[in-house]
């Protein structure tokens, strides 16, 4: 097994893409082999990627009283939980926002809505903010996540400073249709496409830990491939009280490295982020997601839950001897 992983190594840095049969190898492998998996992830990703991490702030534009049905999301307005609902913040609340992302040192600030898409006030109001934080900070790469998008909105996006848009896919095409019932896994893909066309980078990723299998987590891996996205964002379930996974057993921190490493290997150029339930699910083990092939973390707090102080990621990426 270290000969086959060595090897599978040095091909991807090569120039190889990880085969279908490769990436099942990787994925059926036992915990005793992980060291082997994180040693190959880890030099893919010092090959292709700079000795770096990227920082990513987000915020909660826009809480709760969403109209989909995604059973691990604490914003949906099917389940009754104690998430804060409140409508799009201001311009000048949104540049505030950004003013402190941008005081922490984040490379990135992304505006985060719930709901399926924006009406016409609200996108006009987010067009705004994105041309008033520009102006002031010019250095800020700007990202968004608006639900879903016409390619005529991404464009508008791209016009007014935007330079990537997220829209997770999530899980699978076949698991799917067991997370969400109020849209498809097909909407999903239309809308990268349509970002994609824009000549927007795309961020698109998925979370983990929602009873999915080994082979879902694969089939996503490779479908995110196939789509050519530019930034995968890997969440581990964090189960919230009062939705439908709200008793779905955590992933071991084992499991969530093996994950990071066979995206890294499955995509070897593209920047792997860490986000959603990495203090949670990883704990004390967190500074292991870079010896796994991460490159990227969401810095601070997410949506609805707490993350580390900017301070204990700083220290946790200088321990790693890496810089930002």
């Amino acid at each position: 097994m270290r000969k086959f992983i060595k090897v599978l190594a040095e091909e991807i840095i090569g120039g190889k893409d990880l085969s279908l049969k490769e990436a099942e190898d990787l994925i059926s492998l036992k915990g005793c082999d992980l060291p082997l998996l994180l040693e190959a992830a880890a030099r893919v990703c010092q090959h292709f990627r700079a000795n770096k991490v990227n920082l990513c702030s987000i915020t909660n534009a826009k809480s709760g009283a969403c109209s989909q049905d995604c059973k691990f999301c604490a914003q949906s307005a099917a389940y009754k939980t104690d998430v804060p609902v409140y409508p799009l913040i201001e311009p000048q609340e949104m540049l505030r926002r950004a003013g402190l992302a941008h005081e922490s040192f984040s490379k990135r600030f992304c505006f985060v809505t719930s709901g399926e898409s924006l009406g016409e006030d609200e996108f006009d109001k987010i067009c705004e903010g994105l041309h008033l934080i520009k102006s002031r900070f010019s250095d800020l790469k700007l990202d968004a996540s608006l639900g879903f998008l016409t390619q005529g909105r991404a464009k508008r996006l791209k016009q007014t400073g935007l330079s990537r848009y997220n829209h997770n896919l999530e899980t699978s095409s076949d698991y799917f249709p067991k997370i969400c019932s109020t849209h498809t896994y097909l909407k999903r893909v239309e809308t990268v496409q349509a970002v994609k066309e824009a000549g927007l980078e795309v961020c698109c990723g998925g979370i983990f830990g929602l009873g999915e299998s080994q082979q879902d987590r694969l089939k996503l891996s490779l479908a995110l491939r196939d789509l050519e996205v530019d930034c995968i964002p890997l969440n581990f379930l964090n189960p919230i009280s009062a939705t439908p996974l709200g008793h779905q057993k955590k992933l071991t921190y084992k499991e969530c490295l093996k994950i990071i490493s066979i995206f890294r290997l499955v995509h070897p150029r593209r920047e792997i982020k860490v986000c959603g339930g990495r203090e949670s699910v990883l704990g004390n083990k967190q500074s292991l997601i870079f010896k796994a092939g991460a490159d990227s973390i969401i810095f601070g707090d997410y949506l609805t839950t707490k993350g580390n102080s900017p301070n204990q990621d700083l220290e946790m990426i200088k321990a790693a001897g890496l810089s930002i």
